[in-house]
């Protein structure tokens, strides 16, 4: 018989983990940082195109601030597919295990994206470009939608003692997929001029995606299940009654998973802003394209230092105290960067994004972690997968495409203002769920 208590309530009754080897702990926290890096940079690529060059490849028809927002809105409907795809692997990750999900998204991901590198352009095919392009977008989503869940698990699930600074590792390759996605592409648009860019040259960094998938494939298929998976499988097998289907009991606790999406939300909107909607907007305030992108790099290196550190304070103090912080700070740094952006200061703009990239990095970092924490062994994949896919949804897939229609009703740069107070409202936003949650960073798994 299904007990009636919420997940949250039953993650502290909970026995005691299995303990993974060191050596294996390693490659487990590797392997996840791996497959999130390939999963974000594949996403995030999709996101510099989208603001530099897609306009103009699968929309030049139309107005260049009307073709970015076409472009965005293609970017969001990518966010739009993460939660079917949440709910799908998440159902399979819970009933068949971590790994193999894990290993079926990283391919699907790498598949994806390499086609998108191979597409035809409107030029070449007229409206079937962009219809392909939205289908293949669509598609990504679905794969991607699986992978930051099982990524997160696999590396607290491995290392239950300190499971924010574990689980920090699939966050660094957020960031991490964010850098490399804009060094590629940065070097790719150094190396040519800007017809080569537009002829050939965008291709290049989404075929890169095949040689990251080869290599984080190899490291994952020698990694083993967790350890806390195989034993609630052994106790599923001994109880025939027992939930078989992860997604239906998820909705059965609504206010876990509302929990969870309010968390999520402010931190995916407001890095969507910084690292997406930015880039088209510096192009309008008169910024070049290799300071854009530098500055994304930039900001993503400031990401990957940052990850581990504040994720690790929150095994420390918890995670509500962190989270919270970073939420306030993030909810003020916009004032700052956006102004800089108007200053038209390339230094204003790198110390400006580093300084919300922390802002970011506190409040991003053990939320991992926290939405695992959540749920219980049999429900984990899923309800973190769901939570985090939908507030990705709403927050980084909805964020440029409302930021650029907030620009255009406010009649274009540099009248940022009204994007300033979607990033704060967004941000306090996800402070409530920080009031409604359960602090977990001392229960057992």
């Amino acid at each position: 018989m299904t007990s009636t208590s919420s997940p949250a309530e039953r993650v502290e009754l909970e026995p005691e983990l299995p303990v993974t080897p060191p050596n294996e702990r390693r490659r487990v926290l590797v392997s996840s940082l791996i497959g999130a890096l390939i999963e974000w940079y594949d996403f995030y690529l999709f996101g510099i195109a989208s603001a530099i060059v897609f306009n103009a490849l699968f929309f030049p028809e139309f107005d260049p601030l009307v073709g970015t927002f076409l472009a965005f809105t293609t970017l969001a409907i990518g966010f739009f597919a993460r939660p079917l795809g949440g709910a799908i692997w998440g159902h399979f990750g819970d009933r068949v295990g971590r790994k193999q999900m894990l290993v079926l998204s990283i391919v699907a991901m790498g598949i994806c994206t390499a086609a998108m590198g191979l597409l035809p352009t409107y030029a070449q095919i007229g409206v079937a470009a962009p219809i392909l392009l939205l289908l293949l977008r669509l598609v990504q989503g679905v794969a991607a939608g699986g992978e930051w869940g099982g990524a997160v698990l696999m590396a607290m699930e491995h290392s239950p003692k300190r499971r924010g600074f574990s689980s920090s590792f699939p966050q660094i390759g957020l960031t991490g997929g964010i850098l490399v996605a804009n060094g590629v592409f940065a070097a790719v648009a150094a190396l040519m001029t800007q017809a080569q860019l537009l002829a050939w040259g965008w291709r290049i960094p989404f075929l890169f995606s095949a040689v990251l998938v080869i290599i984080g494939l190899w490291i994952r298929l020698g990694v083993s299940e967790s350890p806390v998976f195989l034993a609630e499988q052994k106790k599923q097998s001994q109880d025939p009654g027992r939930q078989k289907a992860p997604l239906a009991e998820v909705f059965k606790h609504p206010r876990t998973l509302i929990v969870t999406v309010l968390l999520v939300t402010g931190p995916f909107a407001v890095s969507a802003v910084y690292l997406t909607f930015a880039a088209s907007y510096g192009l309008q305030v008169g910024f070049s394209r290799s300071d854009l992108l530098t500055a994304s790099i930039v900001a993503a290196a400031v990401g990957v230092i940052g990850q581990p550190i504040f994720a690790t304070w929150s095994d420390y103090i918890g995670r509500k105290k962190v989270v919270a912080s970073g939420l306030i700070l993030q909810a003020v740094t916009g004032v700052v960067f956006f102004a800089q952006m108007n200053a038209g200061s390339v230094p204003g703009l790198y110390w400006s994004i580093s300084l919300i990239s922390v802002a970011h990095a506190i409040c991003y970092a053990p939320l991992a972690a926290w939405l695992g924490e959540l749920f219980p062994t049999h429900l984990r994949y899923t309800g973190s997968s769901m939570g985090y896919q939908i507030a990705g949804t709403l927050g980084g897939g909805l964020a440029p495409a409302i930021c650029t229609a907030l620009l255009i009703t406010a009649g274009g740069a540099p009248h940022s203002e009204l994007v300033v107070g979607f990033t704060a409202a967004i941000s306090l936003l996800s402070l409530i769920g920080v009031l409604m949650a359960k602090e977990t960073y001392k229960a057992k798994l």
